[in-house]
């Protein structure tokens, strides 16, 4: 049956189109497996939360009607504001207004959000849509300085304050110079779009609407992981052709049930931050977590942007899901509080999962794997203007694969992680590459939740072929010291004494990385996967190897690499396990990027540089299996990959590295 819902409708009528509902929610505790629920041109107040879920074979279908912007917010309107001079404004608001929690009171919080000068709360002012930057008094307001952590500086002085009583709630705002009282200015009131306050709730789509202006509460992976929209620990669902926009942390949430884990920050207990990982992770293979129960979602075709932690969050809930076809930007771009879990698409335990197809851009990080991708492929991505890496993975054991990406950021890639295999990529910046012996993580059988075994870090059983690294023209070799979080341009520091100064719970002392060139010397200590395997080493081979392999007797030896058919240009660095490899001076690229339109344009000025590298048709066979796992790369359904096609799907006639199929002399508008 369809439902319709139109803003001349009725909640009392039958919901027929000549008969339509006032609200979304109306239908939302009607619509049953099967049932379309039709929604006409409108602006919608309410927070849509399902009453019930479909079933593989009957969905339950939200979707615009098709006859214009179909808006569902968690913000109202408010125009009694009230001059108070030097371009401040005052507005009160019964605090019967907000229907859950009173997000002017409520502080934004939860484990792994890092302290900061400000106490920042789930509430926001927006001007025409756009999020005004929360301060610290009143004084702030009517005196506004530039938020020296802000992407966009001039944004930052725009600013509210607000104080709650016992029934009412004053916010005062510079809207720089504008009236409110005719401009369209409004206030958060709800935490979500659309969320069901139930888990459980499975094969529901939601197609076409805008989506804006909730107040989620911060999502760690070991609490309850709220957003303006998702599934809340639920399968199936479709997420597609949405505008996703100012959330007060995620946009998409494919994340943890409430009382799945235990919050430091509560005050509940003092286990450290692995720990209580481990035992989220357990909790919720003892309460159902399986294929069968959770996962297999698909988000694509969303633009999501100015969401301030992420733009897709998930943790375990995300596993067999199929994320592609999003265009990501403005994640974390005010940065009133940093802390982890914070990128355009940040994944806890992505089983299976497939990452493609993406445009992440303006973001303070890209991609960010944590725990767990295993089966994971990350593919067809562009990543550009991100402010720290385009992509980090961190304490997974894999296998997972990268392939036929456009890492374009200064720093590409931070791998914490062991067991990924990349292929036919564009790198054009710097590395991080490192072991983490203090963490243990799980690793699971092939394609199931179930867990197979737990390991440290110890770096290495990675695999590089027909990749190309594209220098930035930076001739020093020497890798150089950066803290765990830290970002381009680096500042100035000496490598620290081992003081036992924790930075952050769950990172190792003083949370010290070694940042490399472009290219691939970040290897040159592993050993190679062509002399011998790793049972083969001796205790003096592993002492020659250096620091990284002195614990191999305690299970922690660094473990073997392979590359081949890797082009370096523009003073890119090959490792000394690619001798032969093609090292140009000479770029063969033009790129440039273009933020504000999400563009990127490749010229390729000389096909010739590619012949010749000794580039191979990469398979599942080549690659093998991962050393935890033992599990080979493989698509989630255990068949094998085999790479013969390039960025755009192409079938490769010559065998050349980097996305493209270079034969010419060609220009890409991406």
């Amino acid at each position: 049956m369809n439902y319709h819902v139109s803003m001349q409708g009725n909640d009392q009528a039958s919901g027929t189109l000549e008969q339509p509902f006032l609200t979304i929610s109306h239908a939302a505790k009607v619509a049953m497996p099967g049932d379309t629920v039709v929604v006409h041109a409108g602006v919608y107040r309410e927070w849509v939360n399902p009453a019930n879920g479909g079933t593989f074979d009957q969905r339950i279908t939200y979707k615009s009607a098709g006859d214009g912007e179909v808006v569902i917010t968690g913000a109202e309107r408010i125009t009694d504001w009230e001059a108070e001079g030097e371009n401040v404004w005052r507005t009160e608001v019964p605090n019967a207004l907000f229907t859950v929690r009173n997000p002017y009171e409520v502080e934004l919080s939860g484990d792994w959000l890092f302290d900061g000068d400000l106490k920042a709360h789930l509430g926001d002012v927006y001007l025409d849509y756009k999020s005004l930057y929360e301060c610290g008094s009143i004084a702030e307001v009517k005196n506004p300085e530039v938020w020296s952590e802000a992407k966009y500086p001039e944004d930052s002085l725009l600013k509210w304050y607000g104080e709650v009583g016992p029934s009412t709630t004053t916010i005062w705002a510079n809207f720089g110079g504008k009236d409110p009282r005719t401009e369209n200015v409004e206030i958060n009131v709800r935490p979500h779009c659309f969320w069901p306050e139930k888990s459980g709730l499975d094969y529901i789509t939601v197609s076409g609407f805008t989506l804006r202006q909730a107040s989620p509460q911060w999502a760690p992976p070991t609490a309850y992981q709220e957003g303006l929209i998702g599934p809340h620990w639920s399968k199936g669902w479709i997420i597609e052709n949405n505008i996703i926009s100012e959330s007060k942390s995620v946009g998409v949430s494919l994340g943890t049930k409430i009382g799945t884990g235990h919050k430091k920050y509560s005050g509940k207990h003092k286990k450290g931050g692995t720990q209580r990982e481990q035992e989220v992770i357990l909790q919720a293979l003892h309460s159902g977590w399986h294929k069968d129960n959770v996962g297999s979602h698909i988000v694509r075709g969303n633009v999501i942007h100015d969401c301030e932690q992420a733009g897709i969050v998930g943790h375990m809930g995300c596993a067999f899901s199929e994320i592609y076809q999003n265009h990501i930007y403005n994640v974390h771009h005010k940065r009133l509080r940093h802390g982890a879990e914070v990128a355009g698409i940040k994944l806890h335990a992505a089983l299976d999962t497939m990452i493609s197809e993406n445009k992440i851009h303006s973001s303070y990080r890209g991609i960010w794997l944590d725990w767990q991708a295993q089966g994971t492929r990350i593919n067809q991505n562009i990543l550009f203007d991100n402010l720290s890496e385009d992509l980090f993975i961190e304490v997974c054991h894999g296998p997972y694969m990268v392939d036929n990406n456009l890492f374009l950021s200064p720093m590409n890639f931070r791998n914490m992680a062991q067991g990924g295999s990349f292929v036919h990529n564009l790198f054009a910046g710097r590395f991080v590459v490192q072991s983490e012996l203090s963490r243990i993580t799980p690793y699971h059988f092939p394609h199931e939740t179930a867990m197979a075994g737990f390991s440290n870090i110890s770096s290495g059983d990675d695999r590089y072929y027909n990749n190309i690294f594209l220098g930035d023209g930076e001739t020093k070799v020497d890798p150089v010291p950066i803290t765990f979080f830290e970002h381009l341009p680096l500042k100035p520091r000496e490598v620290p004494e081992d003081d036992g100064k924790t930075v952050m719970d769950g990172v190792p002392d003083d949370s010290i990385c070694y940042l490399y060139p472009v290219g691939l010397g970040s290897y040159d200590k592993h050993p190679n996967a062509k002399d011998k395997q790793l049972w083969e080493y001796t205790k003096d081979d592993l002492i020659a190897l250096g620091d990284a392999a002195k614990d191999f007797f305690v299970g922690n030896a660094v473990l073997p690499v392979a590359m081949d058919g890797n082009l370096y240009l523009n003073a890119a660095l090959p490792s000394n396990h690619e001798p032969e490899a093609t090292v140009l001076e000479k770029s063969g690229f033009e790129i440039t990027t273009d933020p504000t339109a999400g563009t990127v344009h490749v010229t390729i000025t000389d096909s010739g540089f590619v012949r010749g590298t000794g580039a191979v048709t990469v398979s599942t066979d080549l690659l093998g299996k991962t050393y935890h796992a033992d599990m080979a790369f493989e698509k989630p359904d255990g068949s094998a990959y085999y790479f013969d096609t390039d960025l755009f799907g192409n079938k490769r006639t010559e065998m050349t590295p980097g996305p493209f199929e270079i034969t010419e002399a060609q220009v890409f508008e991406l």
